[in-house]
């Protein structure tokens, strides 16, 4: 089988593998309709009567299956469904992982208006088609489709899939995470909204002493709660200042709140950042940077890095916390952690060299990421890192390389790029 050039890093074949072009995808979009398992890749295809899931096999391409058309829903217009805004952008269907019962499920996402027509303003929803990976054939019908009711812009909807078949649903005006939050059970389709999440944490005793407390994830049927004034924990199971890392002050800032924020959470594990002693010189005036089971708040790994801590009220986040396959590296932006070894890598500048964005990792510690320019660059340069070595030192590669998405999925690679046409080209390549 043919397939496209594409210019690969040292370590992955350029000509073995396959590739899916989805040309239907327009060039400037919220979300990338892929996603994968462990042994394949799912994609959303565009159809005459609405859009279906098509899931190949990781190793050679083989379609595994297809599904039954998605229905479309009318389409939410900037303006409706919450503050609209400039954005060129276009909603499209997404797709999200979820483990059921200890079997990966793929859910295809859909916003929209149902039930509108000339006589009808319709109801707003998020809809969640679920197919299970396993599934085989053509026409596959969905195991369920649930309806998550909101009012969102587009492109203002996040999802978060666990491994104990919850799927959180956030939506509207957002600082580090959004206002509102849905859990959803992906197994019997119950939706449980968050109404009140300032007085979740047991710190929150007091009306107002907990605003903008945002709910970041699930488990069990427990939300995970940062809050706005500092701390986070599991309710009724964990606190922050009960697994805060040994040396750290309590409370931070001139208010004394409460030390500790949720940067981001993903596969079961919470990373967190924690303010420095205010009178600690050298490197431990930076910022502590650390890894918890989500279930229990333990301790998994921490170090310090130069990585600015995020506010939990008016923060943003460019980076997302991501596990390679095998779960043993996790990594967001400079900070990257071997769970495994439990050692933490900054690779954040440190006034002479410049800052490393780690974008994926495969399950050897191979990882790969982008020089932080101080400047905007068409081409910033790309690097290797070896993480099992004591300092990762990054190592450029070629100009025009491209830098896989997913660094080990049966062997492969997984890179997405544009093609001549400008069509959405996701590309297996075979690792050496």
């Amino acid at each position: 089988m043919k397939v496209a050039t594409l210019s690969v890093p040292p370590g992955y074949r350029p000509a073995q593998g396959w590739d899916e072009s989805l040309a239907w995808v327009p060039r400037s979009i919220y979300t990338i309709p892929v996603e994968a398992t462990e042994d394949q890749v799912a994609v959303i295809l565009a159809a005459s009567n609405g859009y279906t899931v098509r899931a190949r096999d990781a190793a050679d391409g083989r379609v595994r299956w297809t599904s039954a058309a998605l229905q479309p829903l009318t389409p939410v217009e900037a303006g409706e469904g919450g503050l609209g805004g400039g954005d060129a952008r276009t909603e499209i269907p997404g797709l999200e992982t979820v483990a059921i019962n200890g079997s990966d499920h793929f859910v295809a996402w859909t916003h929209g208006i149902r039930d509108k027509d000339e006589l009808h303003e319709g109801t707003e929803v998020l809809r969640l088609s679920v197919y299970p990976a396993d599934a085989q054939g053509e026409a596959v019908k969905p195991l369920r489709e649930i309806d998550v009711p909101l009012s969102a812009a587009p492109g203002a909807i996040s999802l978060h899939g666990g491994r104990d078949g919850q799927l959180l649903v956030g939506w509207g005006a957002e600082a580090l995470y959004p206002s509102s939050t849905a859990a959803v059970d992906m197994a019997s389709g119950k939706v449980t909204v968050h109404k009140a999440p300032d007085r979740l944490l047991p710190q929150c005793t007091e009306q107002g002493s907990c605003s903008g407390s945002r709910v970041v994830d699930v488990v069990g049927g427990t939300p995970l709660v940062t809050s706005g004034g500092g701390g986070f924990g599991l309710p009724g199971r964990w606190s922050s200042d009960d697994v805060r890392p040994r040396g750290l002050p309590e409370t931070s800032g001139m208010w004394g709140s409460l030390n500790g924020v949720v940067h981001s959470t993903t596969n079961g594990r919470v990373l967190a950042a924690w303010h420095p002693d205010p009178q600690a010189e050298g490197a431990a005036a930076h910022p502590t940077w650390s890894v918890h089971d989500i279930r229990t708040g333990q301790l998994l790994a921490s170090m310090r890095c130069d990585y600015t801590v995020p506010s939990s009220d008016h923060g943003s986040r460019d980076t997302e916390a991501v596990t390679s396959i095998n779960d043993r590296f996790l990594f967001a932006g400079p900070v990257t952690f071997d769970l495994e070894r439990k050692k933490g890598l900054c690779t954040a500048g440190d006034g002479n060299r410049k800052t490393v964005l780690v974008a994926s990792v495969d399950n050897r510690g191979t990882a790969y990421g982008v020089v932080e320019e101080t400047a905007e660059t068409e081409s910033p340069t790309l690097v290797q890192l070896d993480l099992t070595t004591p300092t990762g030192t990054p190592e450029p590669l070629e100009p025009g390389t491209k830098a896989p998405v997913v660094g080990d999925l049966k062997g492969h690679g997984v890179f997405i790029t544009r093609d001549a046409n400008e069509a959405l080209l996701i590309s297996l390549r075979r690792r050496s």
